[in-house]
């Protein structure tokens, strides 16, 4: 009995590396300061994945099924959070000459808590890569650590990306329209989370 951890990880990958709340928020913080500025906040997000595993991975699900209206407020909850960080990251101005501080560590630590993407994943991970019989300690363990390692790995990238992004449009007309877009993409991948692509 075990994870089919090689499925598994293409799937991390899937997931991970495709636009969501989370890479929305990577990508948005490395426009506005930088990968350097902004490694904190990747590793909080990174890490914060780890505090939805690891509930669900230990009896979370029993309790979807016992009282769904837990998830049904943690939708909401999700949704209202990913829709004020879409708010700010359409009025943020890229701009060489930054007095505030990157998000940081702390910051970075709540978004996947906080991300439907993120359960809906997990979820996925326990229900369709873990064979039944399977160790509860051995699951959780393998997916934590193969979902760590992806997050890892793309995580910089997408954050990389924006800082990219932003040395070429920072000051000009197309910033305003690069920040709304990305407000709007964190938008709309949430709502497609919730309504059409998740639990």
């Amino acid at each position: 009995m075990s994870v089919a951890a090689a499925s598994f990880a293409i799937f991390a990958a899937s997931q991970v590396g495709t636009p969501g709340p989370a890479n929305m928020a990577l990508m948005a913080t490395g426009a506005r300061y930088g990968l350097r500025a902004a490694l904190p906040f990747v590793a909080g997000v990174a890490l914060g994945k780890q505090l939805v595993i690891w509930p669900v991975g230990f009896g979370l699900m029993q309790l979807a099924e016992t009282a769904p209206w837990v998830f049904g407020a943690l939708k909401w909850v999700s949704a209202g959070y990913i829709i004020w960080l879409a708010w700010r990251v359409a009025n943020l101005r890229l701009s060489t000459n930054i007095e505030a501080k990157a998000p940081g560590f702390a910051a970075g630590l709540i978004v996947h808590p906080l991300n439907p993407k993120a359960w809906a994943m997990i979820t996925a991970g326990f229900t369709a890569f873990t064979e039944p019989g399977t160790s509860t300690f051995e699951a959780t363990l393998t997916i934590a650590l193969i979902l760590l390692t992806v997050q890892l790995i793309l995580h910089p990238i997408w954050t990389y990306g924006g800082e990219r992004i932003a040395r070429s449009v920072a000051g000009k007309p197309a910033e305003r329209y690069l920040m709304w877009t990305l407000a709007a993409l964190t938008v709309a991948s949430v709502l497609f989370v919730l309504f059409a692509g998740g639990r």
